[in-house]
């Protein structure tokens, strides 16, 4: 019996340390780039990193590396490798013609995760229009196997390449999915605008920070929720009631570094819950070890899209995986991030946090009754303000 089943790609990880970014987070970068990789259906099996001022403006690593990694994959019949910047038309046509093997780079990967877990027609549109739109600059890649159509009989006269006609095909599709979102955007805002007068509360975070696990917990609904990065991409909108006052729940799509500005682009109905949302809460994975960069992140693209003004709570979450090394008394050396406890990091860095804070376990339900009454209070603050003579 010949088995059907799809064996997973061993593919390479290549980042370059530069000016722009260190060692230290090169290394977390192709750590996450790993976690994508794995979302993505295929098994990471080594790691390259080069220290260079700036990457290769035609390989983006150097000839050595290049030459390093081609022996590399070589030996160990590697099909893929994956950088975790975007790279130019350029760099990708360079380093394919080089290595003979498919290039991916960082944008690329997250476009196939997001077409992998795009469920609705809307976000499937989404994703296909992001896809055209990071293509069409790439074609000439694509085509440089073919020569220009020659003339013959019947077919005398400028003709027209290859790329062209793609190019031409690409551009119309981009058009009409534009104008399919526009349609479906108009229906969505019309749809927000029947939602009545409820206080709306936005969940936003960096991807995988369980803001899904957190829906599921306060509306009894069951969205999906994984251990991966980008497990939904649908705007998911609930109405919630705590303490006999109702509210709508939203759950958007997490944020990434380096998130492609296309895709921002494309998701714009996505960030449009939150720019109409009254509330916003901002979940933390309080265990991961670049919780402060994630939190950077999402704050950095919260006030792109204008809404940093708006009411937030800070949710830490995952205080259960929350790990730290205790210091031992008589090590006199300088107090590092790894030997803070949760205890330390209350006392210094989210004191100097201005939004309330709350700690909370959503996959034990640790603390939840308080982050409902901290999420009530704010609730009910804005209600009484919206309408200053109803009762609950």
């Amino acid at each position: 019996m010949i088995s059907t089943e799809i064996v997973p790609e061993n593919v390479v990880l290549i980042g370059v340390v530069s000016v722009d970014q260190t060692k230290e987070q090169v290394e977390e970068y192709l750590n996450e780039l790993e976690f994508l990789a794995k979302t993505a259906g295929v098994i990471p099996v080594k790691k390259f990193i080069q220290n260079l001022d700036f990457p290769n403006p035609r390989t983006y690593v150097g000839k050595g590396k290049l030459l390093e990694i081609l022996n590399y994959i070589r030996d160990n019949g590697i099909s893929i490798i994956i950088f975790d910047d975007e790279l130019s038309p350029t760099q990708l046509r360079n380093i394919e013609n080089i290595l003979k093997v498919r290039v991916l780079d960082r944008t690329n990967l997250i476009l196939d995760i997001f077409a992998q877990h795009a469920r609705t027609a809307y976000a499937k549109t989404q994703v296909e229009l992001a896809q055209y739109q990071y293509l069409l600059p790439r074609l000439t890649r694509m085509w440089t196997h073919l020569e220009r159509q020659r003339g013959g009989i019947g077919l005398r006269g400028p003709g027209e390449t290859q790329i062209e006609t793609d190019r031409r095909i690409i551009l119309d599709k981009i058009s009409r999915l534009k104008e399919e979102l526009a349609r479906i955007d108009k229906q969505m805002a019309q749809q927000r605008k029947h939602r009545g007068q409820l206080i709306r509360v936005a969940l936003v975070g960096y991807t995988n920070v369980g803001k899904s696990t957190i829906m599921n917990l306060l509306s009894k609904s069951e969205v999906l929720a994984e251990n991966k990065l980008f497990a939904t991409l649908d705007t998911t909108v609930r109405k919630v009631v705590l303490n006999d006052l109702p509210f709508l729940l939203s759950d958007t799509v997490g944020f990434i570094r380096k998130l492609p500005h296309k895709l921002i682009e494309s998701f714009k109905s996505t960030l449009d819950e939150t720019r109409e949302s009254d509330i916003i809460v901002h979940v933390v994975d309080i265990s991961h070890p670049s919780f402060e960069e994630q939190i950077n992140v999402v704050n950095q693209t919260l006030k792109e899209i204008g809404v940093s003004y708006k009411p937030i709570l800070m949710v830490f979450n995952k205080i259960d995986s929350f790990s730290y090394t205790k210091k031992e008394e008589d090590d006199l050396s300088p107090m590092k991030r790894e030997n803070f406890s949760l205890e330390d990091w209350k006392n210094t860095y989210f004191n100097k946090i201005s939004a309330p804070c709350v700690f909370i376990s959503a996959k034990n339900r640790d603390n939840i009754e308080e982050f409902k009454e901290i999420l009530f209070n704010m609730i009910k603050e804005l209600h009484f303000k919206r309408y200053p003579y109803s009762q609950i």
